[in-house]
């Protein structure tokens, strides 16, 4: 049986092209303290950054998808419009199922396509945003198969953020069809750079038409620069 799809309101009454982006967010026990409390100040900064552009705050849509706890991977916020986001708080605890996240965030991205085609609506490439301080407690190597081919496919644009000394970047790597060489690795504390560059990377695609290279600004900001 076929499912039903219903239509998102906010594309109805807003046809501007959209930036689908989605942050799968690492919540698992290690990122408790200092770490998860600068990822939560960092979402709130990008809520109030994309709803302080007038273009972005009505082209970029944003889905958190949080994953800890018992192995498990939630959304935390669903789909909607930069201007009616609102940041949600995490809290950290338990396990790193990746695998299980990274398989939601493809799903729920392919799932948000089929909306903007019903709608009308022109879209650019999701970015899908992985950010972990650890490495996977689940049999990630099926999602990451899945990630690469997407990104191969020019389906999502990913990008793999690790977190602290312990996060595994050559396991981050396989996300990724750039392989390690696409993990950025966050310098130190700088949650707060990082989301103003995402930010800025947010307003300069979502003014850029399907199928364009936006020129995005360098990560040297907030990255840990490879010797």
């Amino acid at each position: 049986m076929t499912a039903i799809m219903i239509p998102d309101v906010a594309l109805v009454d807003n046809t501007e092209q959209r930036t689908p982006l989605v942050l799968v967010l690492d919540c698992s026990g290690s990122m408790d303290g200092p770490l998860i409390n600068m990822l939560n100040e960092g979402l709130a900064l990008l809520e109030e950054e994309l709803k302080s552009d007038v273009i972005a705050s009505k082209r970029v849509r944003i889905l958190v998808i949080e994953f800890g706890a018992h192995d498990e991977a939630l959304v935390a916020s669903n789909w909607c419009d930069a201007m009616d986001f609102t940041a949600p708080r995490l809290e950290a605890s338990g396990t790193t199922p990746t695998g299980h996240a990274v398989e939601l965030a493809l799903a729920e991205i392919e799932q948000e396509k089929q909306r903007f085609r019903s709608a009308g609506v022109a879209y650019t490439r999701p970015w899908l945003f992985l950010m972990s301080d650890g490495e996977p407690t689940d049999n990630f190597q099926a999602a990451a198969q899945m990630a690469r081919r997407a990104e191969q496919d020019n389906k999502v644009a990913i990008f793999p953020i690790a977190v602290g000394d312990q996060a595994n970047t050559e396991v981050l790597g396989q996300f990724s069809s750039r392989g390690e060489r696409g993990v950025k690795q966050l310098r130190g504390l700088q949650f707060r750079e990082l989301f103003l560059w995402l930010s800025a990377s947010m307003q300069v695609v979502s003014q850029s038409r399907p199928g364009q290279q936006a020129q995005l600004a360098s990560t040297d900001g907030w990255s840990v620069v490879s010797t």
